[in-house]
């Protein structure tokens, strides 16, 4: 009952949505903030660096990078995994120049917890792909990164998720929908397993595709609540920018 209830609430919420709309959201008792983002009509980006090669780590200091254009962020939230340095650890296309090429092979860790996916945005469109689908393609992506794992591929949940997983973090993420037009981010408010946020795209969320981003080091940032989490420097990060008013 609490699932159906749930349910009927994001439908009726993503049926109200604007633009780009964030809102909270309970599941099976776990907290989450829930932004969807048109991808048909909303500047979608991915940023890592600016302009003098620096690592940019911060929403505050991709703002500052936006503000010369009379740009700035509405959305962003960290995107993907990186190493010490914050370079990506997978695949990154940053305005059509790749920065990192595709790893396709297993690794340690959860990037490497096979199948991972990249997340691609083209004009219009914003999909999360599996890895090895993404090579067999090779779309041409404005932006795409890198990470793992796939929580739902083509509708069902990462074949290693277990329901009794004792492994809980804050953890964020992507869907898409099947057409492309919508992109739905989320980041837990409680410790969540893989399993429990999985199903929230899947079966909540009613992607059919949706991609881990980062787990304990998770942020994200709102303009219309005033909500800019802070801490140590991020890596790749994906955010919605606007114009200033």
């Amino acid at each position: 009952m609490i699932r159906a209830l749930v349910t009927l609430g994001a439908i009726l919420w993503a049926a109200q949505a604007s633009a780009v709309t964030c809102e909270k959201l309970t599941d099976e008792g776990k907290r989450y903030t829930i932004c969807e983002v048109d991808a048909a009509s909303e500047d979608l980006r991915l940023f890592l660096n600016d302009g003098n090669g620096e690592v940019l780590g911060h929403f505050s200091s991709v703002n500052e990078a936006l503000e010369p254009d009379g740009k700035q962020l509405t959305f962003a939230m960290n995107a993907g995994m990186y190493h010490d340095d914050r370079s990506p650890v997978g695949h990154y296309v940053e305005n059509g120049q790749e920065e990192m090429r595709v790893i396709s092979n297993p690794g340690p860790g959860n990037f490497g917890l096979l199948p991972n996916g990249v997340f691609c945005l083209r004009d219009g469109r914003a999909d999360v792909i599996e890895t090895l689908k993404y090579v067999d393609e090779a779309p041409e992506c404005r932006f795409a990164t890198q990470s793992g794992p796939m929580l739902v591929i083509d509708g069902e949940l990462h074949p290693r998720f277990l329901p009794d997983s004792t492994s809980h973090y804050v953890r964020n993420g992507v869907g898409t929908s099947a057409d492309g037009t919508r992109a739905v981010f989320a980041i837990s408010e409680d410790y969540v397993t893989f399993h429990e946020f999985g199903s929230l795209f899947r079966d909540v969320l009613k992607v059919p595709n949706a991609l881990f981003f980062d787990g304990n080091i998770s942020r994200m940032y709102d303009r219309a609540s005033n909500r800019s989490d802070v801490g140590f420097s991020l890596g790749p990060i994906v955010g919605v920018v606007q114009d200033i008013p």
